[in-house]
């Protein structure tokens, strides 16, 4: 279901209407008469499937919101879509919102988007290099270039996590920045010594015989809440009800998720081009309705030390 940007005015001026207050009844089936359109900032990567998949489950909907999603280059490009009411919610990394946060940028997280599977020897995302390379663990990584794709953000902040508990020193890895889809091709050329990738680009490298040498989500912090789905500060204040909705909507989203992983891999055909072998291959993030505030902790601790972060983050003001 997609709409393009133009129509945002339209989805703008029904969400002041809805700050002003309405009457709203419940049908039969248990949602409600009245309709927000809603538009989602979001990155078309598998993390979101479970806001696929709640809108095709009718979550969303039943709730009374009429839901658009929207795909944006990233996290950091979404957080000022969604103050200039662009999107009223967007997804963005844990780090982004932090820096905006220390920024002063008026956003407030309302729900959870996903999470590190915390395990070890597989998860969504992690550092890969060709079949061949002499670099053997993450300490290795040390004085090498390091692709990511975003510069100062999660990407380098937990793949330096990881060089120094394996007893490395990462103040001389040269992050390079790149776009997910382009990282398999830049490692098996050589181009980059390794690169940090998530689903689906981390099972097409390893496909094409990459090696998965750091799992850095892992190496960061027990089950780390890696994304997040945010809004306004102002539309949190102005429609705590629509808030409300979109919350309860998202917790029911990734709960169905985690309990259908067949479901989730056929949802992702309707917004990727990823293809089945892989699809089937892919090792899928957990998607818990709960926020682990303690690891979002730890990223703002290890984003100031590597100076990511100019101030310390607020995260009493950041987090619900």
């Amino acid at each position: 279901m997609r709409r393009p940007l133009v129509a945002l005015t339209l989805a703008a001026a029904l969400l002041v209407t809805a700050a002003c207050g309405s009457d709203s009844s419940t049908d039969e089936a248990g949602g409600t008469d009245d309709v927000t359109d809603v538009t989602v900032g979001i990155i078309p990567i598998v993390d979101v499937a479970p806001i696929y998949l709640g809108e095709e489950k009718g979550f969303f909907a039943k709730r009374g919101i009429n839901l658009t999603m929207e795909s944006g280059q990233g996290g950091a490009a979404i957080v000022p879509g969604v103050v200039s009411e662009q999107f009223q919610f967007g997804f963005s990394n844990v780090t982004s919102l932090l820096s905006a946060q220390t920024a002063d940028v008026p956003v407030q997280i309302v729900a959870n988007g996903v999470a590190s599977t915390g395990n070890p020897e597989a998860d969504f995302g992690g550092v890969v290099v060709r079949e061949d390379s002499p670099i053997q663990t993450p300490a290795d990584l040390a004085g090498k270039k390091v692709a990511v794709n975003t510069l100062k953000n999660i990407g380098d902040t937990s793949v330096r996590e990881s060089v120094r508990k394996a007893g490395g020193n990462p103040d001389d890895i040269e992050f390079v920045e790149m776009a997910f889809p382009q990282m398999p091709a830049a490692v098996a050329n050589g181009d980059v010594d390794a690169a940090w990738m998530v689903e689906p680009s981390l099972a097409i490298a390893k496909d094409a015989g990459g090696r998965v040498v750091a799992w850095n989500f892992v190496d960061t912090a027990p089950n780390l809440t890696v994304a997040v789905y945010f809004t306004s500060t102002k539309l949190a204040q102005e429609n705590p009800e629509l808030v409300e909705n979109f919350q309860e909507a998202m917790a029911e989203s990734l709960s169905y998720a985690n309990a259908h992983p067949d479901e989730v891999r056929t949802v992702l055909r309707s917004y990727t081009d990823i293809d089945q072998a892989i699809l089937d291959a892919m090792t899928l993030p957990m998607w818990p309705a709960e926020i682990n505030r303690a690891s979002i902790e730890r990223v703002a601790e290890l984003g100031l030390a590597d100076g990511v972060f100019a101030s310390e983050p607020d995260l009493d003001a950041l987090l619900p």
